[in-house]
């Protein structure tokens, strides 16, 4: 713990600034830079982790991540439901998209809740609803996570997972019951983001929360969330999601899940979240090859004290200032649920 309390200081040395920007709410946030600068950040609106009914709202900050407002909601939650699972990006009119789904509070064999599509043109202030999201063959529902990227022309993609096994315990005889386990999509959309479906495997059987990086003209990258050890193992497609090739693990085993960055100079950053036992924090890893080889890992915040915390966003502002966003179920100075956001440079 010294060593990394030693790198702390020294990666966030150039200025950093830590805020408690949204209080009371277990958050798992999503944060975007929007076209006119300001960031929006889709978050879960409760102080629990998904036992309470609870919204995806979408909060504003129009000082580079120090202030932050309520804006909108994307997806108000339905009676005895809790909407909490989103992927949040931006169509290329400039419009926010979230796809947003989440479960039944009282456990039940049909408690997982449909993917909605819910868009804002105003900033995250108004939002449409739609339910157009056209599952794979064979699979009753999807949970999205992650980034929306833009490919070329009007089309967009996401990622979505599906669970199977003991997450399913309630709908499955016990002799049929199955190690937890479940599979990584990847949905794209034709239409600028309304409506979703052509779904494509990326990986099988022991994935979960996955997040996409579009690099190159072609070049996709996914990050994905393990369930038997809980690392992150790097997925590449070459042909823009069509196929895709397992590149290994790029962390540790609870050591997840992924935000992907890339930066004003070329750079990737991946931002995650470090879930050991008694050591919690935000790390860091970076690349300068898209993604075939990666740095060492650092952490650029602590988290001690926290039980329940991680999920980092990170987004780059104009001026090259890092804003990175997380969540956490009470530090030593601070007891409650909260979005934490720090402010920072990544030296050259």
């Amino acid at each position: 713990m010294k060593k990394w309390l030693i790198l702390t200081l020294a990666a966030c040395s150039f200025g950093a600034e830590r805020y408690i920007a949204i209080d009371n709410v277990c958050a798992w946030p999503n944060v975007k830079l929007l076209p006119d600068g300001n960031l929006l950040a889709v978050i879960f609106n409760q102080p629990s982790h998904g036992g309470r009914e609870g919204d995806v709202e979408a909060w504003i900050s129009r000082d580079g991540g120090k202030w932050w407002e309520r804006a909108g909601t994307p997806a108000p939650h339905e009676p005895g439901a809790s909407r909490l699972n989103v992927a949040f990006g931006l169509a290329h009119d400039g419009s926010a998209v979230v796809l947003s789904a989440g479960v039944m509070v009282e456990k039940r064999p049909d408690r997982w809740l449909p993917v909605w599509v819910c868009r804002s043109a105003d900033g995250g202030r108004t939002w449409t609803r739609s339910a157009k999201v056209t599952l794979p063959e064979g699979v009753d529902y999807l949970i999205p996570f992650g980034d929306l990227v833009r490919l070329p022309g009007r089309r967009l993609a996401a990622s979505a997972y599906h669970h199977y096994g003991a997450a399913l315990a309630g709908r499955q005889p016990s002799a049929e019951r199955k190690a937890p386990g479940g599979s990584a999509y990847i949905l794209f959309s034709d239409d600028d983001g309304l409506t979703w479906g052509g779904a494509v495997l990326i990986g099988k059987d022991d994935y979960n929360e996955t997040t996409l990086l579009r690099v190159s003209e072609t070049r996709l990258l996914a990050v994905a969330r393990t369930y038997r050890s809980a690392h992150m193992e790097l997925f590449a497609s070459e042909d823009d999601g069509r196929t895709w090739k397992n590149e290994g693990p790029v962390s540790l085993p609870r050591q997840h899940p992924a935000s992907l960055t890339q930066l004003r100079d070329g750079r990737i950053l991946l931002t995650y979240g470090i879930r050991e036992r008694g050591n919690r924090a935000v790390a860091v890893r970076t690349s300068s090859d898209q993604g075939r080889s990666w740095g060492a890992a650092w952490p650029i915040v602590t988290l001690e004290g926290a039980g329940d915390s991680g999920y980092p966003s990170t987004v780059q502002l104009d001026d090259g200032t890092l804003v990175t966003a997380w969540y956490a179920n009470g530090i030593v100075t601070h007891q409650r649920y909260h979005m934490g956001v720090l402010r920072w440079r990544l030296e050259p």
